[in-house]
């Protein structure tokens, strides 16, 4: 029997089906259609932003470094290109066994790896860093045939410092290296982070640290148009990098370098400053470093023979080593007992040699004493005895509060970082400085040492030269390195704006009676022989300090002492005594009587900065035909002449 079929039923579900399938393809397209006004309309600046980003690179140009010039421009620091074959190491399965292939190809030296091994630690895995810096052209070309071989080792051609004297003035320059994860912290940190983008160096220490918002310029980018692939096509705009501004210095760098030599083998500090302006002309720390050491990274080896040397070629002695002064110290005192009224010039004592305290006895250097002793011979002759009788009568406070204003014990404010303040000791520092109470109370026999710069005093060469300058003057100023920064396009210099000047606490008369001792030491004292015959008056005053005490009834013997436990040799002046134009302040560390080792350093630093002489390292200074020191002597009070003898100072 035929089954009948209904037509109309199926006609029905036909219908139904094209209409939900209809519906579905509108559903469909619909939600294409919003998908795509979500991505074309209301995501399209979006979108468009991430298209460029992906076509447009930006590149940026890293500016180059400011040099660094002495004041005659002589260049301290400057720059230049090479190539650099460098490793990215989060892009080298086997970092080692990349170097071992690459040490056939390039000459690669322990030392080579040693540094490798240490930014390796320092650095982030994606930092590309130098296995070889300075390649020749014929290594460029021998790497560059087989680069193909080494995926995440690429050649780059970039700028790097070089300190072209060496280790001349290392402390005071100072030196750039590579930006460690810290430093890139506190960059991250600053307002200028953006400045720092492609930059690999930053100031470290000395001048290149203090002045690095100075020397480092303005970064510049680049927008290069890539292909999927990151391949540059072409560059759609250019903003130059601002190379750094010039650093001029008030240094002169040869006398600089003429100190360094003077100094020899010896360690100590020397600090030359004008008293007019409070510029600093030399500032010599010895023994000294080799800047360029650092520039890429200092190896392990070069690292520990600096750091762990006992004679410390990395601590910079003028703005951070500290020292007693000794008897350098005697024309302060001098000055303080005029000022607050407790001596007059003329006012003397009878000097037997020594100064019972209690049951304690202080020495003086010269046997019996040097009898009947002013103001002046106290100076002159340095006796220990009168500064002894001064220290006790003026007391601590009273000391420590006239001498803070000439810089003792306090920051000078110079333009470097990591001045120390030293130690200007009063009772209110004790209780401070110690933590038992047994120890924090100040005693009275304490205060007899400070008169003759013993004791807790410990002051830099900085501020000693500083002191020294405002005897000159009259006036305390701010010490300063840099005279002026200049513009390294148009080579267009702008000075910086003078330092105020701080008049003295004293009167001119006062001052004046100071001036006359410290003339008088250099004629009839314990410097005259340094000082010879010289075409010039200078003036000063030897100091020395011990490093140890000595026992009451025992006499220092250098002979029996370690020689890091021997007496340092100090000396300040200043000259031309009549119109200063440079003042000084020395130490020579562990070498024994200021008189012998400080003072002809001194005489030769004269020489050269006002007469252009130079003498040899180890040489004397030479008697010259012309002596207007007799004349100076003629100009002294009649009680001021005739003082025979030389205390070991």
């Amino acid at each position: 029997m035929k089954e009948l079929r209904n037509t109309e039923l199926e006609l029905q579900q036909f219908r139904l089906r094209v209409g939900v399938a209809a519906a579905l393809v509108l559903v469909v397209f619909a939600l294409l259609f919003l998908r795509l006004f979500w991505l074309q309309v209301v995501k399209h600046d979006a979108y468009m932003a991430k298209a460029e980003e992906n076509r447009i690179s930006v590149v940026p140009i890293t500016p180059n470094r400011g040099l660094i010039l002495d004041r005659n421009g002589v260049v301290l620091a400057r720059n230049y290109s090479a190539y650099t074959l460098e490793i990215t190491p989060s892009r080298v399965k086997d970092v080692e066994a990349v170097i071992n292939e690459l040490g056939a190809v390039v000459e690669i030296t322990p030392r080579d790896r040693r540094r490798f091994k240490k930014l390796l630690e320092e650095s982030r895995k994606l930092d590309s860093l130098p296995i070889r810096t300075r390649l020749t052209d014929e290594e460029v070309a021998k790497f560059t045939a087989q680069r193909y071989r080494f995926p995440g080792v690429e050649i780059q051609a970039r700028l790097f410092r070089q300190y072209p004297l060496g280790d001349v003035a290392s402390h005071l320059i100072g030196y750039i290296g590579r930006i460690s994860p810290k430093d890139a912290e506190r960059i991250e940190d600053s307002d200028d982070a953006g400045n720092y983008l492609g930059t690999d160096y930053i100031g470290k220490e000395g001048l290149e640290k203090r002045y690095e918002d100075v020397l480092h310029g303005t970064t510049g980018f680049e927008k290069v148009e890539v292909s999927s692939t990151g391949k540059p096509i072409r560059t759609l705009s250019r903003t130059p990098s601002q190379p750094g501004n010039n650093l001029v210095l008030s240094v002169d760098i040869k006398l600089q370098q003429l100190i360094e030599q003077w100094f020899g083998e010896r360690r100590g500090a020397l600090v030359a400053l004008d008293p007019n302006t409070g510029e600093v002309l030399a500032f010599v720390s010895k023994p000294t470093f080799d800047p360029n050491l650092f520039v890429e990274g200092i190896d392990v080896e070069n690292w520990r023979a600096l750091n762990e040397s006992p004679h410390k070629p990395l601590l910079n002695r003028p703005l951070a080593g500290t020292y007693p002064p000794g008897s350098t110290y005697k024309p302060f005192m001098s000055l303080a007992a005029l000022s607050l009224g407790a001596r007059t010039p003329e006012q003397g004592i009878s000097d037997p040699g020594y100064f019972w305290f209690g049951n304690h006895k202080f020495r003086d250097d010269k046997e019996g004493g040097h009898g009947f002793v002013d103001m002046y011979k106290s100076i002159v002759q340095s006796c220990d005895t009168y500064y002894y009788i001064l220290a006790n009568d003026l007391g601590v406070d009273a000391i420590h509060d006239y001498m803070k204003p000439l810089g003792f014990g306090q920051k000078s404010g110079i333009d470097l970082d990591g001045e120390r303040e030293g130690i200007l000791p009063s009772q209110a520092w004790k209780k401070n400085a110690f933590k038992k109470v047994a120890q924090q109370k100040w005693f009275a026999g304490e205060t007899i040492s400070i008169g003759i710069g013993q004791g807790y005093n410990s002051f830099t060469m900085l501020q000693l030269a500083r002191a020294t300058a405002a005897l000159a003057n009259g006036s305390v100023r701010q010490p300063r390195i840099v005279s002026a920064t200049e513009n390294s396009s148009t080579n267009t210099r702008t000075p910086l704006p003078a330092l105020p000047a701080v008049p003295l606490d004293a009167s001119p008369e006062h001052l004046e009676v100071i001036r006359r001792a410290l003339v008088g030491v250099n004629i009839e004292g314990t410097s005259a022989r340094a000082f010879e015959r010289t075409e010039y008056v200078a003036a000063g005053k030897t100091g020395t300090a011990q490093v140890i005490a000595i026992k009451q009834n025992e006499k220092y013997d250098a002979s029996k002492i370690a020689e890091q436990y021997r007496d340092h040799a100090l000396y300040m002046a200043y000259a031309p005594a009549e119109k200063p134009t440079i003042a000084l302040a020395l130490v020579v560390e562990n070498a024994g009587f200021g008189a012998q080792h400080a003072a002809p350093i001194a005489r030769k630093v004269f020489d050269y900065y006002l007469l252009k002489k130079i003498a040899p390292p180890d040489a004397e200074p030479k008697p010259s035909a012309k002596n207007p020191a007799k004349v100076a002597v003629k100009a002294q009070p009649k009680h001021a002449r005739n003082h025979a003898g030389h205390a070991h100072d």
